[in-house]
């Protein structure tokens, strides 16, 4: 499979991940989320390639030895999990890349969800509808191009979508926030994140830009979400200080991630999003 979103090479080693949801799942693969049953229930629903440190158990050695390729059986179990995919889609959004790094954030952790045969929904804010669901390594493409369809526009609703997904009706699961958080109410909603006891995390998309002048004087700051302008007289101590209160702010939001039970992720612009697929997001618990 290729998309422009991911890379191929990327997309396959995303196959070896799996996410966590830090409580007793019973998963449709399995051995993909633990469960308390073991099997009694399980139908075979399909194949996948084996990858080191994977369970040799359920290779079929059948077909490798009409196929000469090593095939993992995929099982079926009674339940499966919603992963939820909330997006900021705001104004905000719209700086070279934000959104971009956004939308390729949602695929990778889309795509790991769906090879799982994990049911995935992708909801936004501002508000543009009910949430697609999507089922099935099949429906990887149409995630995709949902994904790429999303445009930034509006302010950022962030403690109303929060109210708007727990008011929904739906499976247990892990609900995932992706968003640069640049509103006065993320510590509301990232409070109220973990209300229905799922798994929840916040990955937070930083760019450096939103918070470095690199003009001193007086100069007018335009607020991308309102249009506001506000006049704003610049020195190099008030450039310095606005670089240590962004550290500040970037260490509190992580701190009340914590605090709240949230799980916390920075993402900016220019990092290499494998490095935090199997760097950061392992030491977060997000993947395994």
């Amino acid at each position: 499979m290729t998309d422009a979103l991911l890379a191929p090479e990327l997309l396959s080693r995303l196959e070896r991940l799996q996410l966590r949801t830090g409580r007793r799942l019973a998963g449709q693969f399995s051995g993909d989320h633990r469960s308390r049953r073991h099997g009694s229930s399980l139908d075979f629903a399909d194949y996948r390639e084996y990858h080191p440190g994977d369970d040799f158990r359920r290779i079929d050695y059948n077909l490798y030895a009409r196929l000469d390729q090593l095939l993992l059986k995929l099982y079926e179990a009674e339940e499966d999990i919603t992963v939820r995919l909330l997006i900021d889609t705001s104004a905000s959004m719209a700086a070279p890349e934000k959104l971009d790094t956004a939308r390729r954030v949602a695929a990778a952790i889309g795509f790991v969800s769906l090879i799982r045969r994990d049911v995935v929904t992708v909801s936004t804010f501002p508000f543009r509808g009910p949430p697609p669901r999507f089922s099935g390594r099949a429906a990887a493409p149409a995630l995709f191009d949902h994904l790429r369809s999303l445009e930034p526009d509006g302010p950022t609703e962030f403690a109303h979508a929060v109210s708007d997904l727990l008011g929904r009706r739906s499976a247990p699961g892990l609900t995932v926030v992706i968003s640069d958080l640049l509103t006065p109410d993320w510590k509301q909603a990232i409070r109220r994140l973990p209300a229905r006891g799922d798994q929840s995390a916040v990955v937070q998309i930083v760019d450096a830009r939103d918070f470095s002048l690199d003009i001193a004087g007086d100069i007018d700051v335009v607020d991308a979400e309102t249009g506001e302008v506000v006049p704003v007289s610049a020195s190099p101590r008030d450039l310095q200080a606005l670089a240590a209160r962004v550290q500040e702010w970037h260490a509190e939001v992580a701190e009340h991630c914590r605090l709240s039970g949230v799980a916390h992720t920075l993402v900016a612009l220019d990092d290499d999003l494998e490095r935090v697929l199997f760097g950061s997001w392992r030491r977060e618990g997000l993947v395994t």
